[in-house]
């Protein structure tokens, strides 16, 4: 059983900064060809910077909500490497709203980021894979890895978009990994708990409770590194996990094995 991605091509999107920009270097470093996407094109360059003669990092800029965007995006990948085994759709967005409030479109705003998005990549990148594997008897022909969250099953009003949003990109998940099953594509998603991203540094440093907030509530008693996120998603990538797909793996410390309401002191 290979764990290996070594000499794969994947497109990471939301790769500038954050979890994102984890995965796309963990691939880098275990031989992977990579195309990192993101709209922030100032950051693509400043993380990219110094790897201009690295032949297997390429970077793209673009608003991924777009459809011509999102084919400049697979035309630039065939370019580059000629090929596309591995997609992560990590562009995802989270903002807090108001459930009551009826000018608030955050739902909208939420669901095209990190549904929609993810939706049509899926469906562009997929339709490569299958005419890049045409003749290919046997062995994966790709696979597609969804960046969720586990906000997908808890309930916090102020999150409603962000949850609903990951809640059906949870489900699509499962529906294109059915879909593409013919085509032996495999389909999944991580959702993850508290991972040390910049954002939530910069939360840590404003709210200095926080942290010990989200350690009480965590069974492992810490916050993620985002290699070990990156890490859960090379295993789905790799073909060493062939025989799953339509999976969620949940990747966060066991949070959500507890009940928030604590029992009572005896």
């Amino acid at each position: 059983m290979s764990f290996s991605i070594e000499g794969k091509t994947a497109i990471v999107t939301g790769a500038a900064n954050g979890v994102g920009l984890a995965i796309a270097r963990h691939f880098a470093n275990k031989g992977a060809n990579v195309m990192l996407a993101d709209m922030d094109e100032p950051q693509l360059v400043k993380e990219c910077k110094g790897s201009d003669d690295d032949s297997s990092i390429r970077y793209f800029a673009g608003d991924l909500r777009e459809r011509l965007t999102m084919a400049n995006l697979l035309s630039a990948t065939l370019d580059a490497f000629d090929r596309v085994d591995i997609l992560i759709n990590g562009s995802r967005q989270l903002l807090t709203s108001d459930p009551l409030d009826l000018e608030d479109d955050t739902m909208e705003t939420l669901l095209s980021q990190n549904l929609t998005t993810a939706y049509r990549m899926t469906q562009l990148v997929s339709r490569r894979m299958i005419k890049q594997a045409a003749g290919q008897e046997e062995g994966q022909v790709g696979a597609i890895v969804n960046l969720s969250s586990i906000a997908a099953r808890r309930t916090h009003p102020e999150l409603l978009g962000y949850s609903v949003s990951c809640a059906a990109l949870d489900q699509m998940t499962r529906s294109m990994a059915v879909a593409l099953a013919p085509h032996r594509i495999r389909v999944n998603a991580v959702a993850f708990g508290s991972v040390m991203s910049s954002s939530l540094k910069d939360t840590l440093r404003e709210h200095k409770s926080y942290r010990s907030d989200i350690e009480d509530h965590t069974p492992l008693g810490r916050i993620a590194a985002p290699r070990e996120l990156a890490e859960s998603v090379q295993f789905l990538s790799c073909e060493g996990a062939g025989f799953v797909t339509g999976q969620i793996m949940t990747v966060d410390g066991g949070r959500t094995l507890l009940d928030p309401v604590a029992a009572p002191a005896h």
